[in-house]
């Protein structure tokens, strides 16, 4: 597969993946988080947050997809993808040493968010090299 494709491909498939997640967290977060996780979403200021997160999730989407379709926007858009995964990723291994290991879900999350971000650096860095 050529570095373009690969690109996007990995900005497709995580864009694809990240929208149910968004959705799952702010569009009724009550019926979704509480039957998952366990815990209650029975305040403004929780869902407020939790529907601030899916904003800034769909931002996320928006900038991949606009790499998949526009090649000027591609390198950004890997860019990004590469912050926010590993970023999360970072996150979430703090959690991990503090709090200890939460529901499984939540440590496969961990672990595709390592996966694409490691494959968004390698990809960014295969760019800057050529």
């Amino acid at each position: 597969m050529t570095n373009k494709k690969s690109e996007k491909a990995l900005l497709i498939i995580a864009l694809l993946g990240l929208i149910p997640i968004a959705l799952g967290y702010g569009l009724m977060p009550e019926k979704t988080l509480t039957p998952l996780y366990g815990f209650s979403v029975d305040n403004v200021n929780l869902t407020h947050i939790l529907r601030a997160v899916m904003g800034l999730y769909f931002g996320q989407v928006i900038i991949w997809g606009l790499g998949v379709f526009k090649d000027e926007f591609r390198r950004p858009a890997l860019y990004c993808l590469v912050v926010f995964m590993l970023g999360l990723a970072t996150g979430r291994f703090l959690s991990f040493i503090v709090d200890g290991i939460p529901h499984w879900l939540l440590v496969v999350y961990f672990i595709l968010e390592l996966i694409f971000g490691f494959i968004g650096l390698k990809l960014v860095t295969r760019r800057i090299n050529q």
